[in-house]
């Protein structure tokens, strides 16, 4: 490693994720629904409005992953009062960041209805705590004296992680062997900052130094434009010694997985963690986390809700996604 890439990931380590700081389709909820959404709207506008679940949140909830760390939920109120079942999407933490810090974006995915657990553990880079977090759901979906019992939809499971758990979203999605349908991989770190202390499991098995492991499922890769740690294209002189971008991630990935990437004009690091917009003097912040809610709520109705119209916006080159002013360096792999 070159001493200029040294001296960025040293300077860039405290922004890895930080603590600085309608339905078309699916299920139908037992509980009665807070709002209508329009189907007339756009994929990113219907998206990024609340859904039509008021929502439940426990820090906390269950222990334990392997480190010790406990569970925190946020998932429908009333979930599965009428049998219905909810897909499950388990988050990972940026490194020092907690999962109160994406209460915004895990609470608005929760309005969807999805249930969502996330390990408040601050390194979640091999993935394996959030395959324990997703254990541990499926253990409460048969447990009758739990508020899930027989109310989870345990074959669509998808991962989302910032940063180092964007690593983790990946190295999740190749372990589970096809239990995790999709996984949603936000800020991704180029693979030079594989070389910090980041956890990893096997290194055949892990995406930071093999992308190509990932064979089954679907990924959205999602990025903003002011991080230097997870730029959108291949920075100089940094082309010929790995996967150092998200378009590099994204051409790594086989062409077998349904795959889409997009970046958010605007956005640094650590804005997934922020509220609508940003509050007075946080240094951490530039645009909040509004711009990202429509794309991410929508991939996560399409692959786990079975959702046709926001299926719709991914499609290469027709796709809705496509022709968002707010967003930039689209692709896709999505015929229909």
């Amino acid at each position: 490693m070159s001493k200029g890439v040294v001296l960025l990931a040293a300077a860039t380590l405290v922004l890895l994720g930080s603590g600085a700081s309608a339905q078309a389709g699916g299920i139908v909820s037992g509980a009665e629904p807070t709002a209508t959404v329009e189907i007339s709207k756009s994929v990113d506008d219907m998206y990024s409005q609340r859904g039509p679940w008021e929502v439940s949140k426990q820090a906390g909830f269950g222990c334990c992953d392997s480190s010790g760390h406990k569970f925190d939920v946020w998932y429908p109120t009333g979930v599965g009062a009428n049998g219905d079942r909810h897909p499950i999407i388990t988050w990972g933490n940026g490194t020092f960041a907690h999962p109160f810090q994406y209460d915004y974006l895990l609470s608005h995915l929760a309005s969807w209805g999805f249930v969502v657990i996330a390990p408040d553990n601050t390194n979640t880079g091999s993935g394996q705590e959030m395959l324990q977090a997703v254990d541990f759901l499926k253990g409460q979906d048969n447990d009758p004296s739990s508020v899930f019992y027989q109310s989870l939809d345990t074959d669509n499971v998808g991962a989302m992680g910032h940063s180092q758990g964007a690593v983790g979203t990946l190295n999740a999605a190749i372990m589970a062997g096809g239990a995790i349908k999709t996984a949603v991989p936000i800020e991704l770190p180029g693979q030079f900052m594989c070389t910090l202390n980041m956890p990893k499991p096997d290194p055949a098995m892990n995406v930071c130094t093999n992308p190509q492991a990932l064979t089954t499922g679907s990924v959205l890769y999602i990025n903003g434009t002011a991080s230097p740690i997870a730029p959108s294209t291949q920075p100089l002189p940094w082309e010929q010694i790995g996967v150092q971008s998200m378009q590099g991630y994204f051409d790594a990935t086989p062409n077998s997985v349904q795959k889409a990437k997009a970046t958010l004009i605007g956005p640094n690091h650590n804005d997934i963690q922020g509220q609508p917009g940003c509050p007075p003097n946080d240094l951490g912040c530039v645009n909040g986390v509004q711009g990202f809610l429509g794309v991410l709520t929508a991939w996560n109705m399409d692959t786990l809700q079975g959702d046709e119209y926001a299926h719709g916006a991914f499609v290469s080159g027709t796709g809705s996604m496509f022709g968002l002013p707010a967003w930039i360096n689209q692709a896709s792999n999505i015929t229909g």
